[in-house]
């Protein structure tokens, strides 16, 4: 029955319709609730695109099905066409007495909190821990498979550092080579991080058409590749043939193209060549050489040509991990901040920190009974801060010995800032190289910052300013007004000189 099909798709459509625009209109505030929305509008998306799909077939009718039932139902008894359909629908059931039948009204409608299973049961197996919802990247699996690559193991770096250079693949700030880049293992991990990056980018931003920015990134690599302008990817000078022993190098002495070194001495020159370190690299040399007969330059192509289909899948996922590091350039200076915050707490308060994020995500008709009226009445309860210390991350007031500890009872007014003031020496250091400082000593027309450090009044800024303007012209004009004299033999001096060495009779 095309037409009931039909039918039904169309109404299939207007709930996921109604249900689209009820979760748009919502307003989550907690980021895992907003997550739960957004995938879910996905998920009502791609079925309106099937379903569309589905009916634009049905229209289009390439088999005559639809034609042919309403001809059916047109032409002929109508009645009788009406009872042979209620009968195949009574044999159906007779069939499958147990079939379920699908009520589109509440498939797409909204759930009020505990009706059913949590809505968000399935946000929570999408993410770790680490990564928060989305708000953190979680890359201390892809950190040790760095570590062990070849060529990192002599240049250890932290956590920390890495998520500074992970999107760096050419020198100084990636130690690997290009010939070590064509490794397996190599591979492999470049691969593992341009998935991560890229599954993370689809869960936390499910209504991006994020396939369309993929596209662009392939075609940009495609353009930049055939330039040969891919960071780390450039053309390598290659020698044909053998090198010359003494145009290598400084020319100056004796080259040796296997061991690609040259030597002063020819007595050393010849005496390393019965050398172990020398033998070998002949031999390596000599394995790499170009071979001259037909079937050993095809497969010497086809070597090269497998090396190049190589090189570019690694740099094209390097290519990749660069765009998508740089797309998501907030999230990973938050996970950067992140971890430097958490290095300094201990492992209480990381599971305290936990345990609140997933208590503030909890649906308030899953909590206990009591829960509702404990936190209203914990969050009426004035918090007790006689010192008015400053708050920590939990809201609560820090202990008494970190605020003594970092001097946070210590005032620094700065009167280039506006006489704003800063609590403590740390903030007070910290406050010369930000842009409220720097925005003050430019409205009193300074520009050298750098030498300003530490003054904070507007008057003594301003007499240093004269001061050294006043020394900058003062040096410049005695360099002009310098008088040069000559003596006999044709030596150029100032004249102050000129008159020492005239009265030490040195002249």
């Amino acid at each position: 029955m095309l037409l009931e099909d039909q039918r039904f798709i169309h109404e299939d459509l207007e709930r996921l319709e109604q249900g689209v625009s009820d979760r748009v209109l919502d307003d989550p505030r907690h980021i895992r609730d907003r997550l739960n929305r957004d995938h879910q509008i996905s998920g009502f998306l791609d079925r309106i695109q099937q379903q569309s799909k589905r009916l634009l077939d049905i229209y289009n009718d390439t088999e005559g099905l639809r034609a042919k039932e309403i001809q059916s139902i047109s032409t002929g008894d109508p009645f009788d066409e009406f009872y042979k359909q209620l009968n195949e629908i009574k044999d159906f059931h007779r069939r499958y007495p147990n079939e379920p039948v699908e009520n589109l009204e509440r498939a797409y409608k909204r759930k009020a909190p505990g009706e059913g299973e949590s809505a968000t049961a399935e946000i929570d197996n999408l993410f770790t821990g680490e990564e928060a919802y989305g708000r953190f990247l979680d890359l201390t699996t892809l950190h040790e498979d760095y570590l062990n690559l070849p060529g990192v193991q002599s240049r250890r770096i932290t956590y920390l550092q890495y998520l500074n250079v992970f999107d760096q693949f050419a020198p100084p700030h990636c130690p690997i080579k290009r010939p070590e880049k064509t490794t397996d293992q190599y591979f492999t991990y470049v691969g593992r991080l341009a998935d991560y990056l890229e599954g993370f980018l689809r869960r936390t931003r499910p209504l991006d058409d994020l396939d369309k920015m993929f596209t662009s990134f392939d075609s940009d690599f495609d353009k930049a590749w055939k330039a040969k302008e891919v960071p780390g990817w450039g053309k390598e000078s290659q020698t044909v043939g053998p090198a010359a022993p003494v145009t290598e190098g400084t020319g100056e002495g004796t080259w040796c193209p296997d061991c690609a070194k040259e030597f002063k001495n020819d007595n050393v020159y010849k005496s390393h060549l019965s050398g172990k370190k020398h033998v070998k690299a002949a031999e390596n040399r000599a394995a790499k050489a170009p071979v001259t007969n037909g079937s050993a330059k095809s497969e010497f192509g086809g070597a090269s040509a497998a090396k190049d289909l190589k090189e570019r899948a690694i740099a094209e996922r390097e290519y990749r991990v660069r765009k998508l590091a740089s797309t998501m350039e907030t999230v990973r200076s938050d996970t950067r901040v992140n971890v430097e915050r958490k290095q300094g707490m201990t492992e209480r308060e990381r599971q305290q920190e936990l345990d609140a994020l997933f208590a503030d995500s909890i649906e308030p008709s899953l909590r206990p009974s009591g829960a509702d009226d404990e936190s209203d009445s914990s969050g009426d309860e004035k918090i007790y801060n006689p010192l008015k210390l400053p708050l920590a991350w939990d809201g609560k007031p820090i202990p008494y010995w970190l605020y003594k500890l970092h001097g946070l009872g210590v005032e620094f007014p700065c009167e280039i800032c506006g006489n704003f003031v800063y609590m403590g020496r740390r903030a007070f250091d910290k406050h010369f190289n930000e842009a409220r400082h720097i925005y003050g000593l430019k409205c009193l027309g300074i520009t050298n910052t750098t030498l300003f450090r530490e003054i904070t009044g507007i008057e003594d800024a301003l007499k240093l300013w004269d001061k050294m303007t006043r020394d900058k012209k003062k040096e410049k004009s005695g360099g002009e007004n310098v008088v040069q004299m000559e003596d006999a033999e044709g030596n150029v001096m100032p004249e102050k000189v000129y008159y020492d060495l005239q009265k030490q009779g040195l002249l």
